[in-house]
């Protein structure tokens, strides 16, 4: 074997680094440091896999609550959020899709909303305390202690909800923040994960959220662009609506002036009283 780590145990919900151990009719056993076996099912084996080497798979249950292998990658893993469409329901709960042939329970006391097939929630996948099987849940909590962040720092986030001030957003899996509907000019769409900036850290341990990197200003060539686009013109000015500026070039009308203004003093575009169009 190679020097390569291998798990010390086998954790279900994560992708783990396991040793190919020993070849069967069902499939390849992997083993982990400490000796525990788990079933890679023929349906994933390919003609490279050798005995001794390793490989990297997500660990999940089969019906039977056994443990099993594959090579395939889910949507999220544990502890990790997703829109998650639902697939089935039933008395005791709904099935969600993650990826993987087996679908997932989200039961009925981890509801918050009714479940209807085809439609998408965000859910947070964890491990059931009782049953060691992967649920999803929509009560969840996030994190109130934020650590870790600074302004400015890049972040992943998760839109999951909309309110009159803006979106509210799931920050790295872990905290909550909110991208405010006059700093937006984007679509923007329930499920949507997205590299965001945090541009202020509350008191109340929230965060405000930005799509835009916080300090850099829209790139000029940005108005350029979509001016190429749109075949060398538009009838946008100075004094074009802010709702029409953003829906077009995707910027504020304070930027889109400031881009303006910029590419006018280097001769690259020309401004009509109709418009403006590259020179």
């Amino acid at each position: 074997m190679s020097e390569q780590k291998i798990n010390e145990k086998i954790y279900v919900g994560e992708i783990n680094t396991l040793a190919i151990y020993r070849d069967s009719e069902p499939g390849m056993y992997l083993i982990s440091e400490d000796k525990e076996e788990v079933l890679l099912p023929n349906a994933y084996v390919t003609n490279d896999m050798e005995l001794g080497s390793f490989i990297d798979v997500f660990i999940y249950t089969d019906s039977e609550d056994r443990l099993v292998a594959t090579t395939l990658e889910p949507y999220l893993y544990v502890n990790e959020f997703a829109y998650l469409e639902v697939v089935d329901t039933a008395p005791f709960g709904a099935f969600v899709d993650i990826g993987l042939p087996k679908d997932i329970l989200v039961p009925k006391n981890k509801q918050r909303s009714i479940f209807h097939k085809g439609h998408k929630k965000v859910l947070k996948m964890i491990l059931d305390e009782k049953t060691d099987r992967l649920i999803a849940t929509e009560k969840y909590t996030l994190e109130k202690d934020i650590k870790g962040l600074k302004e400015k720092d890049e972040v992943e986030i998760l839109v999951y909800s909309k309110t009159p001030l803006g979106y509210k957003v799931i920050v790295d899996d872990l905290y909550d923040g909110m991208i405010y509907h006059t700093e937006i000019f984007e679509k923007v769409y329930f499920g949507d994960r997205k590299r965001a900036y945090v541009k202020k850290i509350r008191d109340d341990d929230k965060l405000d959220i930005s799509l835009q990197e916080i300090g850099n200003k829209v790139k000029d060539d940005k108005v350029l662009e979509v001016l190429k686009q749109k075949g060398g013109s538009l009838p946008f000015t100075y004094k074009s609506d802010a709702e029409d500026i953003k829906n077009t070039f995707g910027v504020s009308k304070k930027s889109f002036k400031a881009s303006l203004t910029k590419l006018l003093n280097e001769e690259k575009i020309l401004l009509e009283e109709t418009g403006i169009k590259i020179k």
